[in-house]
């Protein structure tokens, strides 16, 4: 869904082989637009991505474009609806009005808003699950989907509840999707359900606390007493598995009320610390990072400031061993990532540049080990694993993209292992597994059989099993179980679950 045919190129770029495309455009855009248009259609052939037919062209108005890409995604009942970025980023700084200038066509983030809004509506008519994913406006291809994303999918969406029962948590169109064991290991699910919440942005973070209970943070658009939207950081906790999650909490935004510099900011990263802090962070407009931590009493400090370096909208919030938070970044500038740290839990926060990773956009992930980062290596693509103390460590596994998830304290012939998950080619979920906290031991990957429209997930369920979940191209969850007493790691045949809706 796209403003004119010009826009399209930048996501035509981002598909993969074997995907097939519809494109829908507002207006039909100037000749040049379409001569675009055609080349980007002709490398989607050769690339092996078939685009249907000409682009369909809704002839929008400002006030009825919502209605209009309602009516095309009825027709077109599509599982994934990829547009632009509905909070264009700023180009300049008007320091006179200290007024964010943006130079993108109005049309653009106005068809990127009306996608959100309609797509949300078709999802609570059809009862179907629906994905959008939502891009930056003239991102550099070689970012790759994951890389230019405006609102990242969540990597650690299986979790294993308090009662030991495991449920599974995505991003919608409509909001939260939520899958449920109806007991610990046992093969029946509850779900899809559509968790009750506010009508959020298309992402997800989930986080779990010491005590099992998981956490949900998300970017919420909502209209206030001047008639203006406004962007802020929410978050729900979900203390019982299956049962009604708790009520979505305001975390505010680094911005306060500024609106119009407020709905720049990124989408929020989170970690607890040893003493139960919970610490967000969020990239803001300036391109640093803003933090804000709630005590265990529910208090929350004001939010404050990490200087030192600007950043993409790709952050990880972990504990280090000591138990304290930190936060890592890719930079905005170069294929390197930062990260802030504090010695003590309530000491300074330090900026460290010198941890030599590198990685491809959209791989930074936490590593079930404490202080633990993993990437995909920029000059390979390899995955590795950065080790407090002992530097970056090769994993293999250069194909596919993303990140890569992992669950530790998998028992594989008697050794205590972790279970690694990733993207390979055209989507397909990899496996692979090495000691606890002995990366460098090596990890042999293989093919599990399946391919997943969002990055499989892992964990390990209530038997000891490890689980792995992955979304089908048609919206169905499907999981395969470690198969015990196996001769090294093996998993069941991949199940269809969940039917509720």
């Amino acid at each position: 869904m796209v403003a004119t045919p010009g826009d399209a190129p930048a996501l035509l770029a981002l598909q993969e082989s074997g995907s097939q495309v519809d494109i829908v455009c507002a207006q039909p855009g100037t000749p040049d637009e379409r001569a675009a248009f055609d080349r980007a259609v002709a490398d989607c052939a050769a690339r092996g991505v078939r685009v249907a037919g000409e682009p369909w062209v809704i002839d929008a108005e400002p006030g009825k474009i919502t209605a209009l890409v309602l009516d095309a995604l009825r027709e077109l009942r599509p599982l994934r609806v990829a547009t632009l970025d509905p909070d264009p980023e700023h180009t300049s700084i008007d320091r006179e009005a200290n007024r964010p200038v943006v130079t993108e066509p109005p049309l653009r983030g106005s068809v990127a808003r009306a996608t959100v809004a309609a797509a949300r509506t078709y999802q609570r008519e059809c009862g179907s699950p629906v994905f959008v994913r939502c891009h930056r406006a003239g991102a550099d291809p070689r970012l790759g989907a994951r890389g230019a994303a405006r609102h990242p999918l969540p990597l650690r969406w299986l979790v294993r509840g308090v009662d030991g029962r495991l449920s599974a948590y995505l991003p919608s169109a409509a909001g939260v999707l939520r899958w449920t064991e109806r007991r610990a290991g046992g093969d029946e699910w509850s779900g899809p359900e559509l968790l009750e919440g506010p009508d959020l942005l298309p992402g997800l973070e989930v986080v779990q606390d010491a005590q099992g209970y998981v956490h949900l943070f998300g970017l919420r658009r909502r209209k206030r007493a001047d008639g203006k939207d406004y962007v802020d950081v929410v978050h729900t906790t979900q203390y019982q598995s299956g049962r009604p999650i708790g009520p979505w909490h305001p975390v505010g935004n680094p911005h306060g009320n500024d609106r119009a510099k407020g709905r720049e900011a990124g989408f929020p990263a989170a970690a607890f610390d040893a003493k139960g802090n919970l610490h967000v962070f969020v990239r803001n407009i300036g391109h640093s990072i803003s933090t804000r931590r709630q005590a265990p009493d529910g208090r929350w400090s004001g939010w404050q400031h990490l200087r030192g370096a600007t950043v993409a909208d790709e952050l990880v919030a972990l504990t280090a061993a000591s138990g304290t938070p930190e936060v890592w970044a890719r930079t905005r500038d170069a294929a390197a990532a930062i990260r802030w740290h504090r010695e003590t839990p309530s000491g300074d926060w330090a900026l460290d540049t010198t941890a030599g990773v590198s990685p491809a956009p959209g791989t930074l992930s936490a590593a079930p080990e404490a202080g633990t980062v993993r990437y995909r290596y920029s000059g390979s693509n390899e995955v590795c694993v950065q080790v407090p103390g002992a530097g970056a460590v090769s994993l293999g596994g250069p194909e596919g993209t993303g990140a890569v998830a992992a669950a530790a304290g998998v028992g594989i012939q008697g050794w205590g292992c972790t279970v690694l998950v990733r993207s390979g080619e055209s989507g397909a979920c990899c496996v692979g597994a090495h000691a606890d906290g002995r990366p460098e031991s090596g990890v042999w990957w293989f093919d599990a059989g399946e391919a997943s429209v969002v990055p499989p997930a892992v964990a390990v369920d209530g038997l000891g099993r490890a689980v792995l979940a992955l979304l089908g191209d048609d919206g169905v969850l499907r999981l395969a179980r470690q198969e015990q007493g196996a001769s090294g790691l093996a998993f069941t045949p991949w199940v269809r679950v969940g039917s509720e809706t």
